[in-house]
């Protein structure tokens, strides 16, 4: 009988040599005359045990990681096919505390289901929030998506359901649905996870959405740097066009959805939804001012449904399930869970799946298990490069779009980067100048020139040049951005900017001896 073991084909497990351990397993197994299926899955999101492999026991699955090549024999020699004792053993992946504080209901077959397999995902639930979907109109679809308090998870965290009925009520002859899967943020990587490990979910989410907007072909604009999720969308959708999930007769319903991936050039303007769109028609990626918006004008000029990775993928849960169901997880307006990546100077960096409303702190100590080199947290910056930077005395501030907007903060795509006591937060603040100046599309001026002048002007106060007076500089910098900017992109940079200067003021004052020297 063939003993079936799982190793990640996520690219995080690549990285450290996955496919090296697949290898050794593969042979190893054959000397000793042992009859091995390996399934290539993706990552349940904990990085530091990667590459995690998992044993098929009839008792469940046994995990063991982080696993070497090197640990092979000895983990075969100790019974690993039974699910045998070793240092390694993690036992059952449910069980580990990580896991089991979790609420895993969009990654709840990230890591378990061969992400290709269009019947692995059914016999997983699969395509059943698509059988409940053909089953109601378009405006049922929609009202389940507005009940279920879904909001964008991309960043802006607009309600989804306002986003589709408008899409819905637009009359054209050819509308879009396209997934917007350029994840560019610092510190993010739920969006690479999902579609390497669990693309049908994203598949389905789109498919539902284009029953519910009357959109017959959709598009997944991904980032050029995830050629695994490149290669296992295509292979993915192709298989799904084979099974009949879809093409011109999804699931026997006489209804229409095709799907292709299109690969960016790598940009981080085109994670804003209209760059996206010019990029997509073959244009270079700059911001087009609104209005028209683009669920009237989006993709060649027709009504276009954009929506990011994890805010389809929560949809085919609210259909299986109901949006009430889902709305019973968060607080407040902030409904559901939120996939949340803890990078950065983090013991145990991941992936955290958890309603809204659980504090920073609780996600960095209680899960993260505090900063790998042992020292103090100085700062946390939430939402990627252009979210704020939080000091200690707001880690209880909890993950809600208003909790956060509340301290000058967003919640973004999830985004947590934990920094030490020896970060320098005035350097911290230039980068995010640099950021914007190195990514902005250059369309308006306030983005384009005043990043510019920003960096100038953070040098002098790093070199102690003046700093009372260039820091009002850049204070005046930061409004002209936040007030002028076409985009978010300079929109926001002065947030982590600002951030940075209010709550580490000891870190731009002062810095050397020529504080008081004329420029």
């Amino acid at each position: 009988m063939s003993i079936t073991i799982t190793v990640p084909r996520d690219a995080v497990a690549l990285g450290l040599g996955a496919n090296r351990v697949a290898r050794a397993l593969f042979d190893g197994a054959e000397r000793r005359g042992l009859v091995i299926t390996i399934v290539r899955t993706g990552s349940r999101g904990l990085l530091w045990l990667e590459p995690m492999i998992e044993v098929a026991t009839p008792g469940g699955r046994i995990a063991y990681g982080p696993v070497t090549p090197a640990d092979i024999d000895s983990l075969l020699d100790a019974g690993l096919v039974e699910g045998g004792a070793h240092p390694l053993r993690l036992g059952r992946p449910e069980e580990i505390p990580y896991l089991a504080r979790q609420h895993r209901l969009t990654f709840q077959r990230c890591g378990v289901v061969d992400p290709v397999s269009v019947e692995d995902y059914r016999a997983h639930g699969g395509y059943r929030g698509l059988e409940a979907a053909l089953k109601l109109d378009a405006a049922g679809i929609i009202a389940e998506v507005r009940e279920s308090g879904l909001r964008g998870r991309g960043g802006a965290g607009f309600p989804a359901g306002i986003k589709w009925n408008t899409v819905m009520l637009a009359q054209a002859e050819q509308k879009y649905v396209v997934c917007n899967a350029d994840e560019g943020d610092s510190g993010t990587f739920a969006d690479r996870m999902m579609m390497e490990g669990d693309p049908f979910n994203l598949i389905e989410g789109m498919t539902i959405a284009g029953l519910a907007t009357d959109a017959t072909r959709g598009y997944i604009y991904l980032r050029s740097e995830y050629p695994q999720a490149f290669a296992t969308l295509k292979e993915a959708i192709a298989n799904g066009i084979r099974a009949g999930v879809l093409g011109e007769n999804v699931l026997n319903s006489g209804k229409a959805f095709h799907l292709e991936v299109r690969l960016g050039a790598g940009a981080y303007i085109c994670g804003e939804e209209t760059s996206l769109l010019e990029s997509l028609e073959g244009r270079r990626g700059i911001v087009r001012a609104k209005p028209p918006i683009p669920a009237l004008k989006g993709f060649l000029g027709q009504p276009t449904l954009v929506n990011n990775v994890m805010t389809f993928t929560a949809v085919p849960y609210i259909l299986q399930h109901g949006a009430k169901a889902y709305a019973e997880y968060g607080m407040g307006r902030s409904l559901g869970t939120l996939a949340i990546q803890l990078a950065g100077n983090i013991k145990h960096g991941g992936l955290i799946e958890y309603a809204f409303g659980i504090t920073l702190r609780e996600i960095i100590e209680d899960f993260g298990g505090g900063t790998q080199s042992g020292r103090p947290i100085r700062a946390v910056q939430v939402g990627g490069p252009l979210g704020a930077y939080f000091p200690d005395h707001l880690l209880d501030t909890p993950l809600d779009y208003e909790a956060m907007a509340a301290n000058k903060g967003l919640v973004g795509h999830g985004g947590i980067v934990v920094f030490d006591d020896t970060v320098d937060m005035a350097k911290q603040a230039r980068f995010a100048f640099e950021f914007c100046a190195v990514e902005s599309c250059g369309k308006c001026t306030p983005c384009r020139i005043g990043a510019t002048r920003g960096v100038e002007t953070m040098d002098k106060v790093i070199a102690g040049i003046r700093p009372t007076e260039n820091l009002a500089v850049v204070a005046d910098l930061c409004d002209v951005m936040t007030d002028g900017s076409l985009c978010a992109m300079g929109g926001l940079t002065p947030m982590p900017v600002m951030s940075a200067i209010t709550h580490f003021p000891e870190d731009f004052q002062q810095r050397g001896p020529m504080s008081v020297a004329a420029e």
